[in-house]
């Protein structure tokens, strides 16, 4: 996009176009960008993660959420849990900061592939 804006002020410099049409040129081409963009993040914010725990005894989680449920269980869920003095000593070094810009990142596949000695195996990715 800079290349484009790049090209509509050299215009303006040029005299082809006045500033007023260089301003809506630029306010154009920033609003597509954005709507872009917004297409890009809903449809990503469309997926889920998904939470797959298979233990040698052939015990089975499967845990589908959809990011967006993610988003703000996350959330809540640690401010809570941080409350609670029982829970708050395994959340306290949990960094949702971290987890919750991966998110923002559009992190894909897989984030946890965990295969223990012991034949259990963890996996959890975004689909």
């Amino acid at each position: 996009m800079k290349e484009e804006i790049a090209k509509v002020i050299r215009m303006m410099e040029e005299g082809k176009i006045d500033a007023e049409k260089a301003t809506e040129l630029i306010s154009l081409l920033k609003e597509k960008e954005e709507s872009g963009s917004t297409a890009k993040s809903t449809s990503y914010l469309d997926k889920t993660l998904k939470i797959r725990i298979k233990s040698e005894e052939n015990d089975q989680v499967n845990v589908n959420l959809p990011i967006r449920l993610f988003q703000v269980l996350l959330r809540a869920g640690h401010g809570i849990a941080s409350s609670i003095p029982e829970v708050e000593k395994y959340v306290k070094d949990l960094d949702v900061d971290l987890i919750l810009a991966a998110i923002d990142q559009e992190l894909e596949g897989s984030i946890v592939d965990i295969s223990t000695n012991n034949g259990d195996k963890i996996d959890v990715y975004v689909e």
